[in-house]
């Protein structure tokens, strides 16, 4: 599976792509300098249960460690995820 991002001044998205086919996607606003929103994960019914939204997850956390930013998850789903993984909490803000 690949993640892809997809950013722009407002806001962006990562998506994840199996075999040309989007399994999922993850958008995200920007919230200032060194910051976005996480705001919604949705995940292709066909790929539900892989872990397709969790891997969203991960990339968006790479991304963040990556470029020194934080990340606000108000996405349940993305915020259930922040909840569970106590190693990820660090680029919370």
């Amino acid at each position: 599976m690949e993640i892809q991002q997809i950013n722009n001044e407002k806001k962006g998205q990562f998506e994840a792509l199996e075999n040309g086919l989007q399994a999922g996607v993850m958008a995200y606003v920007w919230a200032g300098p060194g910051k976005f929103i996480i705001d919604h994960t949705e995940v292709n019914q066909d790929f539900a249960g892989k872990g397709v939204g969790k891997k969203l997850v991960f990339a968006a956390v790479n991304y963040a460690r990556e470029n020194k930013m934080k990340i606000l998850p108000l996405c349940p789903f993305a915020k259930s995820v922040f909840d569970k993984t106590p190693e990820i909490q660090d680029v919370l803000f």
